[in-house]
């Protein structure tokens, strides 16, 4: 893993587009104090380098009516890890999946419209091994981007 080693410019041009990934090429030249076509050039070279590896909006899941946000624990043996990530690379119900240190070698992110949804989800997870399960109350921070340090 290579560490970010960019200019002043491409560290601020990545913090604009976290905030706000619509926002026009001529805003940022604005706020960079460079030209749009400069800035289509940084653009292009951070996605080529994979520094910006997609545009995605964040949308508002209660709205959506999926009212339960938890997070699963599982523990997968090692052996039944690429049988684990078929399956659950396809509920769409989970949005992250990280494999993790500790107790529990996995960490889901899911989304329910209610808890019995959730509570079948985890009945058919378990024949990958224990689980635990928090349900989050409210998110106070977040979800956001990582700001990037811009020292010159």
């Amino acid at each position: 893993c290579k560490v970010f080693n960019s200019t002043y410019i491409d560290r601020k041009i990545l913090n604009i587009m976290q905030k706000n990934s619509r926002i026009t090429v001529k805003q940022i030249a604005e706020e960079c104090f460079i030209s749009s076509p400069s800035v289509s050039v940084r653009l292009q070279n951070l996605e080529g380098l994979g520094y910006i590896r997609t545009y995605q909006a964040i949308l508002d899941h209660q709205k959506l009516g999926f009212l339960i946000k938890a997070y699963v624990n599982c523990a997968v043996n090692a052996k039944d890890k690429q049988d684990f990530y078929r399956y659950i690379e396809e509920i769409p119900n989970v949005v992250e999946c990280d494999c993790i240190t500790g107790d529990y070698s996995m960490l889901l992110k899911v989304y329910f419209t209610n808890t019995i949804e959730l509570d079948e989800f985890i009945t058919d997870l378990q024949r990958f091994g224990d689980t635990k399960t928090h349900i989050v109350f409210s998110t106070n921070v977040g979800p956001r981007g990582l700001q990037i340090q811009i020292n010159e």
